[in-house]
């Protein structure tokens, strides 16, 4: 059992943040043992002309990745640039010493640093910067959730929504995680840090148990990261909306990003804002600006109505097929 003990500081300074090198390290998991993340199979699929000797010697079988390379976000919207510059300032001494704590020494491939740094530059470049605009959208949208989570239940409850092996009894955060050794860590000012993620299933935390707290959590939604298209809206909802706006209600039963819902439904994304405005604007949707998105969620209003016309739809149906 791990277990983060937070102080009153502490406890009012729980933070949500995206880190796109930890978002990096984690997709090495799926690069280096497909199998355990069908999910992702599409997008591993596409993954071509990388250092994967490189890649791939930098995590365990277990999935277990350096500290330097999932480092603790500054801000809540880090930029993969700020991070890979960072990354470079780290010195050898370190990088090394991290490395020694994950794999118990440092293998021959990693001991070139040059090689390492342009090998995770390279792969962000192929692997990952095409697909992050939809990416950073689950993520998003997760934040927004928990936030509204924490908001109307409070910590514990939300902490727990992440995950059964995340407990709080103030001002304790207990996170299980099998196979690693008790520890405990007083945060002493410096928060709770918590990073969603669509390429971990479980949670992690820090393997230097000196570290500020640190929990990356499984977004929620990374299943629908790859899907396209929908099921269309009931026939009477688009009756009152237009088949193109009652889908885009149907389709936001989960915080999602303008980028995302048009990634979704193939409306590009200068008309899904258009529709998502109007929507806002008579009071199905609700919206909260993270970054440089904003995303959007049915209010209780849009819940009801499309509730209400799919229940409707179902009765019908069942009327005909008797």
């Amino acid at each position: 059992m791990i277990e983060f003990v937070l102080g009153e500081s502490d406890l009012a300074d729980v933070r949500f943040a995206v880190s796109p090198l930890s978002e990096l390290t984690l997709s090495l998991r799926v690069l280096k043992d497909p199998a355990k993340y069908p999910l992702h199979l599409p997008w591993v699929r596409r993954v071509r002309d990388v250092d994967a000797e490189v890649l791939l010697a930098l995590s365990t079988d277990r999935g277990w990745t350096p500290d330097f390379l999932s480092p603790r976000p500054s801000t809540p919207f880090t930029r993969i640039e700020d991070e890979l510059a960072a990354l470079g300032e780290i010195s050898t001494r370190v990088m090394r010493r991290d490395l020694r704590a994950v794999l118990g020494d440092v293998p021959s491939v990693l001991r070139d640093r040059d090689r390492v740094l342009e090998a995770l530059r390279h792969y962000w470049d192929i692997a990952l910067a095409p697909h992050w605009d939809r990416v950073r959208a689950v993520l998003e949208a997760d934040i927004a959730h928990r936030g509204r989570e924490m908001a109307r239940r409070g910590l514990a409850a939300m902490l727990s929504g992440i995950s059964g092996r995340i407990t709080f009894a103030s001002p304790v955060v207990r996170v299980r995680i099998a196979g690693v050794e008790p520890w405990r860590q007083e945060a002493g000012g410096h928060g709770l840090t918590l990073v969603p993620s669509v390429f971990t299933r479980h949670t992690a935390v820090p393997v230097d148990h000196a570290a500020p707290p640190l929990l990356i959590y499984a977004a929620r939604g990374a299943g629908t990261l790859w899907e396209t298209g929908r099921d269309p809206a009931p026939a009477a909802l688009a009756g009152v909306l237009g088949q193109v706006r009652a889908d885009l209600l149907v389709g936001l039963d989960e915080p999602r990003s303008s980028t995302d819902v048009a990634r979704r439904t193939g409306v590009t994304t200068s008309a899904v804002n258009q529709h998502l405005r109007a929507m806002r604007a008579a009071g199905l949707l609700a919206s909260q600006r993270h970054g440089r998105s904003v995303v959007y969620a049915r209010s209780e209003l849009g819940d009801a109505l499309v509730s209400h016309s799919v229940e409707r739809g179902s009765v019908a149906a069942g009327t005909r097929l008797a």
